[in-house]
């Protein structure tokens, strides 16, 4: 990104901007903007480059809109080419990109790669368990909390039960539908008071009644147990080998065939099920059930399944029952995924301490940001290791607000309740060297648009950010277009990296926004106004207020030669007889010189006159001498029109200071109804002196000022 051309009508103010930023002498460029230049408007441009958004005219919205940004190739820039810098965003923060500063590479390679082989024996694990339980839930959380108190804690609760698992060869519940009986609503039913009174009995009855059973006894060997057997027996062809079964039981009874076998086990449970007493009891909960709207489905398994209905009276332990009959249905995923899981435990740990330890391009941001600004905090990462193993997309910003020798954690809100405006843009700034960071890091070429970022810093906090963009601007991939509307910050850019090729200054007129090379950043009174004094009128104008400024500095107000610069500045009584030689004179004087004048018996307020028509007529542009040539010549037509009417010679005379001032006053009162040259003459009170009483250090406010707005003045007070 070696050229930037930039051609911009009605996007937001701007009516019309041609301009070109060249980055082969360097890849950063500084422009001045006086206010109301519409420096924000190019930001936001640049926002909508960067936004992949259309850009408008805010007020006109029916103005057709022309935004063409290119490179030197001739292409567009692409949004992520652009990242706008804006002066201040209280609600930004960093974003999962930049967080990517945290990433070891390595580690989180090692580790992802480590976790692939579980998560896919997790996978193929939960696949098995969905088709067993048939269930739609969320089998995650139903298993975790199933057996820990988390909805999010699978492993730990497979884990919990795997010596149970190891020994557990049955599966009475592996075809038991899950959603039939854990709905939320069949739950909420088995909750209820009257359920679990009517379910306490019958569970009573059904052991009393197990206890008499000649076969099955409680918690030992039941209907499933021995049907199980029954079946095994028979599939495996124990019977077919011309074996028998021997059932101890107060008599000794021989079984020699399978069918004779289930008619004995299909016997004894009849003898408990169908028993009066207790369908008596299964006929009051399938009552109780018929009241309730929803627990039809339910209602038909139990009929179809009543020896479930005594393991209702725990649904927790009946739960837990389920599924390990599922997972004991799936052993085999079941422990190859706790197998792989254990195996990665140790190293996982090693790479969690390893990775604790690194030290990454966040730390950087952070030192940057604590060595380089001044703020009554410090900042921390918190969850930094979690961040550059990927399990979690966002670092944790911690804060110890430092008072003297006190210190405390705070969090962010309160923190940003207790700083200064400037404190707070600090913090907004350290979000912005996430930003940039994160592109350096990925070695992307972006064009940086700074836009006032420095704007109500403290001096420190300033330079702190300046020589951060100097870092920018000396290493690789990055451009930068910095805005201001601060002469001072513009200034100090320009002597710590910005060349003086790249610095240029904005002037608007009524049709366009003008880009030109900057002037006057360096001194323009000793490096350009002083040298060209003999040779250029303009310059000769424009220095008058400073030569005045250094006499009155070094000699007083009292000496003749801070007098004569005053007559030239203001309209008095020897204004119309001081000649280039008297403003030579004064000049030499001042600064050990023995230039002579081309014309030395004209009259100096004769050259003004003519060069303020110059200046008058001259193309738009910065024009910085013509801007006080205006403004001296403008102040000092009005004073003279104002002096020639109220024609009170020993009044003007007699006017110590703020002669302006003085003079609009006597005006008001003599001539009240002179209300539009009032208007005009009061318009030269508020716009000419802060651009005329001048030194090296002070001359933002002429900068600020269209020279538009003096043109037309001038105009105005010749026309009096």
């Amino acid at each position: 990104m070696q050229q930037i051309t930039v051609k911009l009508e009605h996007c937001y103010g701007i009516k019309k901007l041609d301009a070109a930023f060249n980055f082969s002498n360097g890849n950063a460029v500084a422009i001045y903007a006086p206010n109301g230049a519409m420096k924000s408007s190019l930001a936001k441009t640049f926002q909508d480059v960067a936004e992949g958004a259309a850009s408008k005219d805010r007020i006109f919205t029916t103005r057709t809109t022309t935004r063409d940004i290119k490179d030197e190739t001739g292409k567009d820039l692409a949004a992520t080419d652009v990242l706008v810098v804006q002066p201040y965003d209280e609600v930004l923060g960093h974003s999962a990109k930049t967080s990517t500063l945290l990433v070891n590479a390595t580690l989180r390679r090692e580790y992802e790669e480590l976790y692939a082989e579980i998560d896919k024996a997790k996978e193929s694990f939960l696949a098995a368990m969905k088709t067993q339980s048939g269930s739609k839930k969320d089998l995650v959380a139903e298993i975790s909390l199933t057996y820990t108190s988390r909805a999010d804690d699978l492993m730990t609760a497979l884990v919990r039960i795997r010596e149970e698992m190891k020994s557990q060869k049955e599966t009475p519940y592996a075809n038991l539908k899950y959603d039939v009986i854990f709905d939320e609503n069949v739950l909420n039913f088995l909750g209820t008071k009257d359920f679990k009174t009517t379910i306490e009995e019958y569970v009573k009855k059904y052991n009393e009644l197990l206890a008499n059973s000649t076969y099955f006894k409680k918690g030992t060997f039941n209907y499933y147990n021995a049907a199980t057997i029954a079946k095994s027996l028979a599939d495996n062809g124990f019977f077919r080998a011309k074996h028998t079964l021997r059932l101890n039981a107060g008599s000794i009874t021989d079984i020699a065939d399978e069918k004779e076998l289930e008619a004995l086990v299909k016997a004894e449970k009849d003898a408990i099920t169908n028993d009066e007493a207790l369908k008596k009891k299964f006929a009051e909960i399938e009552k109780l059930l018929q009241k309730n709207a929803g627990m039809r489905g339910f209602e038909a398994y139990l009929s179809e399944n009543e020896d479930v209905l005594p393991r209702l009276s725990n649904v927790a332990a009946f739960k837990e029952d389920v599924w390990k009959s599922y997972i004991a249905s799936n052993y085999e995923l079941y422990e190859d995924l706790l197998v792989k899981h254990q195996s990665a435990e140790k190293r996982r740990q090693e790479i969690e301490a390893q990775a604790s330890k690194e030290r990454t391009q966040w730390e950087d941001v952070i030192d940057i940001f604590n060595d380089r600004f001044f703020v009554p905090f410090t900042l921390i990462a918190k969850n930094r290791t979690s961040v550059i193993l990927g399990q979690e997309p966002m670092l944790s910003l911690g804060f110890t607000f430092d008072d003297g020798s006190d210190s405390a954690p705070v969090d962010r809100t309160a923190l940003i309740a207790a700083l200064s405006t400037g404190e707070k843009k600090a913090l907004y700034i350290l979000n912005i060297i996430f930003e940039i960071e994160a592109r350096r890091a990925a070695g992307q070429n972006t064009l940086l648009i700074v836009d006032d970022v420095a704007d109500s810093f403290d001096y420190r906090n300033k330079y702190a950010i300046i020589q951060y963009l100097k870092d920018i601007a000396d290493g690789p991939n990055f451009n930068q277009i910095i805005l201001t509307h601060n002469f001072d910050f513009f200034r100090t850019l320009n002597s710590r990296f910005v060349k003086y090729s790249n610095c240029f200054m904005i002037s608007k007129t009524n049709t366009e926004i003008q880009l030109g090379v900057a002037s006057g950043i360096k001194n323009i009174f000793v490096n350009d106004w002083k040298p060209g004094f003999a040779a250029d009128p303009k310059k000769r104008i424009a220095t008058i207020p400073f030569m005045r400024n250094l006499v009155e500095f070094t000699k007083g107000e009292d000496d003749p030669d801070f007098i004569k610069p005053t007559s030239l500045l203001h309209w008095k009584i020897d204004t119309p007889a001081l000649t280039e030689a008297d403003l030579y004179d004064v000049y030499n004087r001042l600064f050990g010189t023995a230039l002579v004048a081309a014309n030395a018996t004209a009259s100096v307020l004769t050259m003004m006159e003519s060069e303020a028509t110059a200046c008058r007529l001259a193309a738009g542009g910065v024009n910085f001498e013509n801007k006080i040539v205006l403004a001296i010549v403008t102040r000092v037509l009005a004073e003279k029109y104002m002096a020639n009417t109220i024609a009170d010679p020993a009044y003007v005379a007699g006017i110590k200071a703020n002669q302006t001032a003085a003079l609009l006053k006597r005006y008001r009162n003599d001539f009240p109804a002179h209300r539009d040259k009032i208007k005009v003459l009061e318009k030269v009170l508020l716009m000419t002196p802060e651009n005329i009483h001048l030194n090296s250090f002070m001359y933002e406010p002429i900068l600020d000022m269209s020279d538009e707005h003096l043109r037309k003045l001038h105009e105005e007070v010749e026309n009096l």
